[in-house]
């Protein structure tokens, strides 16, 4: 695919997402029903309080559904292809019920370009991208395509020496290509938690990205990569969120949400 900006899909299109084991280094630098739909591990005790109110046990690997604003909303901390999240999604489709996040909200997040490209058609401000064998400007933030790739796992390069062994690890020797994103020699990566579009502790900013993002992909738990270039914001990936990574604050949003408690 080829658009006026110039970016590219190869013919044989884009791999299907997938997870990785292999990490890269990353750069430093609703009308409520009040009815809860228990996790699918329904034998798993509850403990703690929000508020006042019994608070969900949020262990590992856990499976939420929580009723909402007429669907059910499936929380996970992975909802890749071929996970369980992903076949329950599936499985509340089949059957003709209403689920959210949809199962191609969730695989067109996890593959950065078309994830990109959905976002800016909506209007979500985004880094320019593009798609290559082995030419990457720099610095630039480099995301595998290939078919175990994982949106969490980007790399910044500033040089060539860096760039060439980030490269031939995510295009697995020239085998895949890769999506890159350019940056301004001032810009800067941060990553944001996103529950239910909400924020916790986020400037005005990063805080309408995160809605306008839930917006589009009705994504309950998910984590925001940003760029910082100027005042601006710019959406650079979407990937999943572990419940160990949430702060004290993003855990306690979540468990309101998964006591049915009001928002504004």
């Amino acid at each position: 695919m080829n658009d006026s900006r110039g970016y590219f899909i190869p013919a044989g299109g884009l791999p299907e997402p997938a997870h990785t084991c292999v990490p890269c280094t990353a750069s430093a630098g609703y009308r409520s029903d009040t009815r809860t739909v228990p996790a699918l591990f329904p034998h798993r005790r509850v403990n703690g309080r929000v508020n006042g109110r019994r608070e969900p046990l949020i262990a590992k690997d856990s499976l939420f559904m929580v009723w909402r604003e007429g669907a059910s909303h499936i929380i996970a901390e992975n909802y890749s292809y071929k996970t369980e999240p992903y076949y329950s999604i599936l499985r509340h489709e089949l059957d003709g019920k209403p689920v959210q996040p949809s199962s191609c909200a969730v695989l067109d997040a996890s593959v950065v370009p078309i994830c990109l490209e959905r976002a800016y058609l909506a209007g979500i401000p985004v880094c320019d991208w593009a798609i290559s064998q082995g030419y990457a400007p720099f610095p630039s933030i480099l995301y595998g395509l290939n078919y175990f790739a994982n949106t969490s796992d980007y790399c910044v390069v500033r040089d060539n020496e860096e760039a060439k062994d980030v490269i031939r690890h995510i295009t697995n020797k020239g085998k895949y290509p890769f999506c890159y994103q350019k940056l301004d020699d001032s810009a800067t990566v941060h990553s944001c938690i996103s529950v239910f579009g909400r924020t916790a502790g986020k400037c005005d900013g990063v805080a309408r990205l995160a809605e306008m993002v839930y917006a589009l992909f009705a994504i309950p738990l998910v984590t925001l990569v940003l760029v910082k270039d100027g005042d601006r914001y710019l959406l650079s990936s979407l990937s999943w969120t572990r419940y160990p990574q949430l702060s004290g604050e993003e855990r306690a949003l979540l468990s309101a949400y998964l006591a049915q408690q009001e928002f504004p």
